[in-house]
């Protein structure tokens, strides 16, 4: 089986995730821990499972999503991955933090890129990588068939979409990755957004204002 542990970081409530299998191997997805409080909880976490971290993937390179790039790289010595068209938000990390307010480590930069339709092997479990631009450039969501989990970033949330006002985002481009890439996955797919509660693709497609 494959397993998702959630937990809700920063001052933007951004869901921080850890997908892992029987082996013990997982992936740290969208380090938003900012706090000694929040690092101690991923680390507690991972200590408490036994769990190996083999990559820090990235849905996209938003301030929120990226706060704990450094921690994860200090601590499990794993450098950020993510789609080369959202580098220049990691790249500029000490620009945003300073826009929001927000004290930051400088991330590492990634020496690996993700690259869509490319599937990554957690244990014998293929997550696919799925292109879904339109929050910004370089989104990615993370989908595994087998157990229907689909970890979508900041595109697709419980009745609502992810921003397309922000640099660099694209409402029309939004819209269309929802529903040529994410819709056709399967109504019993179970979505984890980076921001609010879980969801599914059945429930969006009937009751997302911002779709229908």
């Amino acid at each position: 089986m494959l397993y998702l542990k959630s937990f809700c970081f920063n001052p933007f409530q951004e869901n921080t995730y850890v997908l892992f299998d029987d082996e013990k191997n997982c992936f740290i997805i969208d380090p938003g821990n900012h706090s000694d409080e929040e690092n101690k909880m991923l680390t507690g976490f991972l200590q408490s499972k036994n769990l190996r971290p083999q990559r820090l993937l990235l849905t996209h390179g938003h301030i929120d999503h990226i706060l704990g790039n450094r921690f994860v790289f200090d601590t499990f010595k794993l450098l950020p991955e993510v789609h080369r068209e959202d580098l220049f938000f990691i790249e500029r990390m000490p620009q945003s933090a300073s826009l929001y307010g927000l004290k930051s480590e400088v991330s590492p930069l990634p020496e690996n890129f993700i690259e869509a339709g490319k599937n990554i092997s957690l244990g014998k479990y293929k997550i696919d990588v799925l292109h879904v631009p339109g929050h910004s450039p370089g989104s990615v969501a993370f989908f595994n068939r087998e157990n229907k989990i689909l970890i979508s970033g900041d595109v697709l949330f419980y009745q609502s979409i992810g921003r397309s006002d922000l640099p660099m985002g694209n409402h029309d481009q939004l819209i269309n990755s929802i529903t040529t890439t994410l819709f056709p996955l399967g109504d019993d797919v179970k979505v984890f957004s980076g921001h609010g509660p879980s969801t599914s693709i059945g429930f969006e497609k009937e009751n997302n204002p911002f779709i229908n």
